[in-house]
């Protein structure tokens, strides 16, 4: 929940009521208090009149959004850009490590 200032009125697209639960500070908390029984319960609606009932990602969205099945792909792919970064970086110390050494070797007297 986005507490007494009524952030998680933006995050569902209501910045009217959002505006007015920052001024009156929650409505005193009674406001805030009565966003609560409404999230708990499953009721508390987005601007199109949806209840906001899934807050699970595991289980996806329905009607599109971001599914378990995108998320692993991405996360497969993420590991797979560190994997590569890692190795990335080993070949660059080695390569300083090389260069540093030829140089060294210029500089040391015959």
């Amino acid at each position: 929940m986005g507490g007494f200032l009524g952030l998680h009125r933006f995050y569902v697209g209501k910045p009217g009521t959002a505006v007015l639960q920052i001024v009156t500070l929650g409505g005193m908390g009674v406001w805030w208090l009565y966003d609560c029984v409404m999230c708990a319960t499953g009721e508390f609606t987005d601007e199109q009149d949806r209840p906001l009932r899934n807050w699970n990602v595991d289980q996806g969205i329905e009607g599109g959004g971001t599914t378990v099945a995108q998320v692993r792909l991405l996360t497969d792919q993420v590991e797979q850009l560190q994997r590569e970064l890692g190795e990335l970086a080993e070949r660059m110390d080695f390569t300083e490590r090389v260069l540093a050494k030829n140089k060294d070797r210029d500089r040391l007297p015959s």
